[in-house]
Protein backbone atom coordinates (compact mmCIF):
# COMPACT_ATOMS: atom_id res chain seq x y z
CA UNK A 1 0.00 0.00 0.00
CA UNK A 2 1.18 3.36 -0.87
CA UNK A 3 0.31 6.48 0.79
CA UNK A 4 1.95 10.20 -0.73
CA UNK A 5 3.66 12.13 1.91
CA UNK A 6 3.07 15.60 2.62
CA UNK A 7 3.30 18.00 5.22
CA UNK A 8 0.45 17.30 7.61
CA UNK A 9 -2.94 20.08 6.99
CA UNK A 10 -5.60 21.11 9.09
CA UNK A 11 -8.65 19.31 7.59
CA UNK A 12 -12.02 20.33 7.80
CA UNK A 13 -14.61 17.61 7.52
CA UNK A 14 -18.65 17.39 7.14
CA UNK A 15 -19.17 15.48 10.18
CA UNK A 16 -17.14 12.57 12.04
CA UNK A 17 -20.25 11.46 14.22
CA UNK A 18 -20.65 7.87 13.50
CA UNK A 19 -23.75 6.48 13.67
CA UNK A 20 -23.88 3.11 16.33
CA UNK A 21 -20.43 1.29 16.81
CA UNK A 22 -18.58 -1.15 15.12
CA UNK A 23 -20.46 -4.34 16.18
CA UNK A 24 -20.92 -5.44 12.50
CA UNK A 25 -18.90 -5.49 9.60
CA UNK A 26 -18.30 -3.09 6.77
CA UNK A 27 -21.45 -4.25 5.00
CA UNK A 28 -23.19 -4.63 7.94
CA UNK A 29 -22.74 -1.15 9.43
CA UNK A 30 -23.58 0.17 5.31
CA UNK A 31 -26.38 -1.63 5.19
CA UNK A 32 -27.88 -0.65 8.76
CA UNK A 33 -27.04 3.14 7.42
CA UNK A 34 -29.96 2.61 5.03
CA UNK A 35 -28.73 4.94 2.45
CA UNK A 36 -26.44 2.49 0.50
CA UNK A 37 -28.74 0.53 -0.99
CA UNK A 38 -27.08 0.66 -4.49
CA UNK A 39 -23.76 0.35 -2.81
CA UNK A 40 -25.16 -3.07 -1.24
CA UNK A 41 -27.29 -4.29 -4.42
CA UNK A 42 -23.59 -3.30 -6.53
CA UNK A 43 -21.64 -5.64 -3.82
CA UNK A 44 -24.23 -8.18 -4.46
CA UNK A 45 -24.00 -8.62 -8.51
CA UNK A 46 -20.18 -8.28 -8.25
CA UNK A 47 -20.46 -10.67 -5.89
CA UNK A 48 -17.98 -8.63 -3.25
CA UNK A 49 -20.25 -9.37 -0.44
CA UNK A 50 -17.87 -11.93 1.23
CA UNK A 51 -14.82 -9.84 0.49
CA UNK A 52 -15.92 -7.10 2.33
CA UNK A 53 -17.04 -8.98 4.98
CA UNK A 54 -14.17 -10.46 5.12
CA UNK A 55 -11.00 -10.14 8.11
CA UNK A 56 -9.50 -6.99 6.80
CA UNK A 57 -9.10 -4.37 7.62
CA UNK A 58 -9.96 -2.09 4.50
CA UNK A 59 -11.25 1.66 4.00
CA UNK A 60 -14.19 1.71 2.13
CA UNK A 61 -15.05 5.28 0.41
CA UNK A 62 -18.67 4.56 0.36
CA UNK A 63 -20.68 6.64 -2.03
CA UNK A 64 -24.60 7.09 -0.84
CA UNK A 65 -27.63 6.33 -3.17
CA UNK A 66 -27.85 9.91 -4.11
CA UNK A 67 -24.17 9.76 -5.24
CA UNK A 68 -25.31 6.53 -7.85
CA UNK A 69 -28.24 8.94 -8.36
CA UNK A 70 -25.88 11.03 -10.45
CA UNK A 71 -24.53 8.37 -13.21
CA UNK A 72 -27.44 8.41 -15.82
CA UNK A 73 -30.18 5.35 -15.31
CA UNK A 74 -28.86 3.42 -18.53
CA UNK A 75 -25.08 4.13 -17.71
CA UNK A 76 -26.18 2.95 -14.28
CA UNK A 77 -27.60 -0.43 -15.39
CA UNK A 78 -25.30 -1.23 -18.19
CA UNK A 79 -23.14 -0.77 -14.91
CA UNK A 80 -24.49 -3.43 -12.80
CA UNK A 81 -25.29 -5.86 -15.93
CA UNK A 82 -21.09 -6.04 -16.57
CA UNK A 83 -19.68 -8.37 -13.99
CA UNK A 84 -16.06 -7.11 -14.64
CA UNK A 85 -16.50 -3.27 -14.71
CA UNK A 86 -18.78 -3.33 -11.83
CA UNK A 87 -16.02 -5.07 -10.19
CA UNK A 88 -13.31 -3.04 -11.07
CA UNK A 89 -15.40 0.21 -9.57
CA UNK A 90 -16.21 -1.26 -6.37
CA UNK A 91 -12.76 -1.89 -5.41
CA UNK A 92 -11.52 1.72 -6.69
CA UNK A 93 -13.50 2.79 -4.02
CA UNK A 94 -11.62 0.03 -1.36
CA UNK A 95 -7.73 0.75 -0.05
CA UNK A 96 -6.50 -1.89 1.91
CA UNK A 97 -5.88 -1.12 5.88
CA UNK A 98 -7.79 0.78 8.05
CA UNK A 99 -7.22 4.77 7.28
CA UNK A 100 -9.20 6.95 9.68
CA UNK A 101 -9.53 10.50 9.24
CA UNK A 102 -6.81 11.83 11.28
CA UNK A 103 -4.43 9.73 9.34
CA UNK A 104 -5.65 11.62 5.80
CA UNK A 105 -4.18 14.93 7.02
CA UNK A 106 -0.56 14.02 5.84
CA UNK A 107 -1.52 12.27 2.40
CA UNK A 108 -2.16 13.22 -1.20
CA UNK A 109 -2.43 9.96 -2.70
CA UNK A 110 -3.87 5.89 -2.11
CA UNK A 111 -3.41 3.00 -4.09
CA UNK A 112 -6.92 1.38 -3.99
CA UNK A 113 -7.38 -2.56 -3.88
CA UNK A 114 -8.75 -1.95 -7.65
CA UNK A 115 -5.05 -1.29 -8.10
CA UNK A 116 -5.44 2.88 -9.42
CA UNK A 117 -4.53 5.43 -7.06
CA UNK A 118 -6.71 7.75 -5.33
CA UNK A 119 -5.79 11.75 -5.39
CA UNK A 120 -6.79 12.72 -1.70
CA UNK A 121 -6.91 17.05 -1.68
CA UNK A 122 -7.43 18.45 1.98
CA UNK A 123 -6.97 21.83 0.89
CA UNK A 124 -10.77 22.87 1.29
CA UNK A 125 -12.60 19.94 3.21
CA UNK A 126 -11.49 15.98 2.42
CA UNK A 127 -11.87 15.16 -1.93
CA UNK A 128 -10.68 11.90 -2.88
CA UNK A 129 -10.99 11.90 -6.61
CA UNK A 130 -13.04 15.23 -6.47
CA UNK A 131 -15.72 13.37 -4.58
CA UNK A 132 -16.68 15.10 -1.30
CA UNK A 133 -15.96 13.25 2.09
CA UNK A 134 -19.34 13.77 3.37
CA UNK A 135 -18.71 11.63 6.81
CA UNK A 136 -15.75 10.07 8.28
CA UNK A 137 -14.47 7.22 10.83
CA UNK A 138 -17.66 4.86 10.65
CA UNK A 139 -16.41 2.38 12.52
CA UNK A 140 -16.85 -1.30 11.17
CA UNK A 141 -15.24 -4.67 12.64
CA UNK A 142 -13.09 -4.60 9.89
CA UNK A 143 -12.70 -1.71 8.96
CA UNK A 144 -13.51 1.98 8.21
CA UNK A 145 -16.17 3.68 5.90
CA UNK A 146 -16.03 7.29 4.70
CA UNK A 147 -19.20 8.72 3.41
CA UNK A 148 -18.69 10.13 -0.62
CA UNK A 149 -21.04 11.72 -2.54
CA UNK A 150 -20.09 10.83 -6.03
CA UNK A 151 -19.28 7.32 -7.75
CA UNK A 152 -15.46 7.24 -8.37
CA UNK A 153 -14.92 5.60 -11.75
CA UNK A 154 -10.93 4.44 -12.12
CA UNK A 155 -8.80 6.23 -14.61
Amino acid sequence: MYWGAQQPKPVKVASTEAPGDASGDIVDVAVAAGSFKTLAAALQAAELVDTLKGEGPSTVFAPTDEAFAKIPQAQLEALLADKEQLTAVLTYHVVPGKVMAADVVGLDSATTVQGGTLTIDTTDGVKVDGANVVKTDIEASNGVIHVIDTVLMPK
